[in-house]
């Protein structure tokens, strides 16, 4: 049994559209899934119709983007964190809502980001982006809008070379914050649509975790105890980016607290990656509980 539990699609920041997906899925054996898009449920309908089709396991996704903060971290100001919803009914109507809400706010936040773009422009002779830009740029977008998709456009028109240049050169230092979803309110809308909230990747040092706070996986799960557990039902014990050892000391914290263990790829297809984490066939096992 192969299994992979967190898959992006065209409808975030994916290169595949969800048929596509499932056919890799079906060719790499994989048994139990679950696409997992960018503050975006707009693919599970599909999914969960393709899964039922080609007899592959399928559990509904969804990776929020939390606004975390708490005084005894960083000073209290907020930073973000990645959370996984799981096994949620995707039409339930105050977390469509809510979605459709952070969507209109990445268009909104888009904007403004290029408004701070045009200003380095300015200072090197750039030419200046405009409606006409964002409008391309949303163009080429079929589900969330982010910086990613910006980059691209930055690439596209020559202004940098690939992604890292337009990440370290422009939108590091040209952000605009996310919409603010607090860990409460994240877990209340997966909750009350019938599914479980889990910590996404806690240790990923490419990306969104808790290792800018500390490096050490004793104060990490520290932090989990101290200000998360009454909001989380599980943690992302397996990914690509985990070590042997935290992937061990997170499954040891998972089993003290009863916590849902769940693993996967984050394969975004840049390669596809899809199904190459080692995952237990018992994870599938804690979804029929």
């Amino acid at each position: 049994m192969t299994i992979d539990l967190h898959i992006h699609s065209k409808d975030s920041d994916g290169k595949l559209g969800v048929k596509e997906l499932f056919a890799e899925a079906k060719t790499r054996k994989i048994s139990f899934m679950a696409i997992t898009d960018h503050d975006n449920i707009s693919a599970q309908e599909e999914a969960t119709s393709e899964a039922k089709r080609l007899g592959i396991g399928y559990v509904t996704g969804v990776e929020l983007n939390v606004t975390f903060s708490n005084p005894k971290y960083k000073e209290g100001k907020p930073f973000s964190l990645d959370f996984l919803g799981y096994q949620f009914n995707h039409t339930d109507k105050a977390l469509t809502e809510k979605l459709a809400l952070m969507a209109k706010y990445r268009e909104e936040r888009a904007a403004k980001i290029l408004d701070n773009l045009n200003a380095e422009f300015r200072k090197e002779g750039i030419i200046e982006l405009t409606g006409e830009d964002l409008r391309r740029i949303q163009e080429n977008v079929e589900g969330s809008l982010g910086r990613p998709h910006i980059a691209d456009y930055l690439i596209k028109k020559g202004i940098v070379a690939d992604r890292l240049e337009a990440f370290n050169k422009y939108l590091v230092k040209c952000d605009v914050p996310k919409y603010p979803l607090h860990l409460q309110e994240a877990s209340k809308l997966i909750r009350d649509a019938g599914g479980k909230l889990v910590i996404a990747h806690p240790t990923d040092a490419c990306g969104i975790s808790l290792l800018p706070i500390t490096k050490a996986l004793s104060k990490q799960t520290a932090i989990i105890e101290d200000s998360m557990l009454p909001y989380i039902d599980g943690i992302e014990c397996w990914h690509l980016s985990h070590t042997p050892e935290s992937t061990e000391h997170y499954i040891a914290f998972a089993k003290e607290h009863g916590l849902l263990m769940t693993g996967g790829s984050d394969c975004h297809q840049k390669p596809v990656i899809i199904g190459t984490v080692s995952i237990p066939e018992w994870v599938k096992e804690q979804f029929k509980k």
